[in-house]
């Protein structure tokens, strides 16, 4: 079995669902999920720059986050477990600026999540999983911001109840001090 690279542009401009190159037989599989050349075929300008991997626990909520200074766009993929993703336009000139999209990614789906520069992402942990970002731009600490996962204007939607209620949830000091939605639109309108 062979499956090409599809892109599927999502309702939200530049952001993609992304079907990997995928070649089985009956010794296992291969997946091929960036490839320079297919990408500017299909009319995707993105240019590895950084790879890493976040490992975490069921329950956990990486939010928000995204480079007010040097945006990163970003390249998603579950490599094992499952979450639940999150993308918000967060583009002060776009026509979906504050909306987001979810999806729940896992191991078994292949697909990956073209996030573009102007983005923020993030996740809630349904299944210990591992995820892999693919970044096209280099991580720039003093740029490093997010938006609280529970901001009212935004209002995403978590699936709590999969990992057994709120009470449940594991969130870091820093993802608890995160900006809200507001503060970031007085920020980009300065």
């Amino acid at each position: 079995m062979v499956q090409k690279f599809e892109f599927i542009e999502m309702d939200i401009k530049g952001a993609y669902i992304i079907k990997p190159f995928y070649a089985a037989d009956d010794r296992g599989g291969l997946i091929k999920d960036y490839n320079i050349d297919t990408f500017k075929t299909a009319g995707i300008d993105y240019e590895l720059k950084e790879t890493f991997y976040t490992i975490s626990k069921r329950g956990v909520i990486r939010s928000t986050h995204f480079q007010l200074e040097k945006p990163q766009p970003k390249l998603m993929r579950c490599i094992s477990g499952k979450v639940f993703y999150i993308i918000v336009d967060l583009r002060p000139d776009s026509e979906t600026y504050g909306q987001y999209r979810s999806m729940y990614l896992s191991g078994d789906d292949l697909i990956s999540i073209l996030c573009p520069a102007g983005f923020g992402q993030g996740y809630l942990v349904i299944e210990d999983s591992v995820m892999s970002y693919k970044a096209a731009e280099v991580f720039y600490g003093s740029g490093d911001s997010g938006i609280k996962y529970d901001d009212p204007d935004i209002g995403i939607e978590w699936p709590f109840d999969m990992i057994g209620g709120k009470e449940k949830l594991i969130i870091s000091d820093k993802d608890l001090g995160l900006m809200s939605f507001r503060e970031y639109t007085n920020i980009m309108m300065k």
